[in-house]
């Protein structure tokens, strides 16, 4: 099966119905879902989108999302390699307000040959396929 490596908006925006990006979010589950790709996530996109859950919508919700996530077993781990890529993706581009976060993201796709599903356009500008 193929799949998209999740970046935290649409994670977040997919369980969160007041998120500007909810409809977007939950249509595009199904059309992943349609397509038969699977959706694998970095364990620090876990990390940052527990934050929101959490902050935005409560122990519960968060406890819930993050259970879910987990049953999946779709996990990643960026390599020290793929954090000191991201570091030189970043130095390649001063003009851009891009984090390590996402640049390190961006060096996991292009190591596991995968699109990123994101609402992040810095991911076109690091030059990295995007699932739309």
């Amino acid at each position: 099966m193929r799949a998209v490596l999740a970046d935290t908006g649409p994670l977040y925006a997919s369980i969160d119905p007041d998120d500007s990006h909810h409809e977007r979010a939950r249509r595009e589950i199904k059309r992943l879902a349609q397509e038969r790709r699977g959706v694998m996530v970095a364990y620090p996109t876990v990390l940052e989108s527990h934050r929101l859950v959490l902050q935005r919508l409560g122990r519960k919700s968060a406890s819930s999302w993050l259970d879910e996530v987990l049953k999946t077993g779709a996990l990643a781990n960026p390599s020290e390699q793929d954090y000191l890529e991201g570091v030189m993706m970043l130095s390649s581009l001063p003009d851009q307000s891009i984090t390590l976060f996402d640049a390190t993201l961006a060096a996991l796709a292009s190591r596991l040959k995968m699109e990123v599903w994101t609402y992040d356009h810095h991911f076109d500008a690091m030059r990295v396929k995007v699932w739309r």
